[in-house]
């Protein structure tokens, strides 16, 4: 099988080269083309997938939205419809552009990297909730100790 390294940027990918070039599992990659119609490899005899190079492209953003950006399925699809793929290449910076350029995943354990997405995502939502747990937290130990009072009272 050749490598990445040594095919031309216009070379078509077979889906293991893109898996492994995007940090994700092949099924991953087959699941985001029923989810979102941007994703057109072509296929040959016996279903086998080739993406091109714009292909390859869509993928890198999708994958930027879902496992950097935090977005959901339907997030990301309603990103994509209402601005495009290529007004959404154009909003990131050059830096961020290269990286999603390059293919190469921030982190190998890309499910790793959205539980930190998660919860950065989630952290200030958890300090409304924090307080109401400590509310409940606090009527639990209560009714507690009431309960424990009740059970005194009935042992005597």
């Amino acid at each position: 099988m050749t490598s990445n390294a040594n095919k031309s940027p216009n070379a078509f990918r077979t889906i293991s080269e893109v898996a492994d070039a995007m940090g994700v599992p092949q099924h991953v990659l087959r699941f985001w083309e029923s989810k979102f119609s941007q994703i057109t490899p072509m296929k040959r005899g016996g279903g086998r997938r080739y993406y091109r190079p714009e292909d390859v492209e869509i993928i890198k953003v999708i994958r930027k939205l879902l496992h950097d950006d935090g977005y959901t399925i339907k997030g990301a699809q309603k990103l994509l419809k209402e601005q495009g793929i290529k007004n959404i290449l154009d909003s990131f910076d050059a830096e961020s552009k290269n990286d999603i350029l390059k293919a190469s995943p921030k982190t190998k354990n890309t499910y790793e990297s959205q539980i930190l997405n998660i919860t950065k995502k989630s952290a200030e939502a958890n300090i409304q909730t924090n307080i109401e747990e400590t509310e409940i937290v606090a009527s639990l130990k209560k009714l507690r100790i009431r309960l424990e009072i009740i059970r005194q009272n009935l042992k005597l």
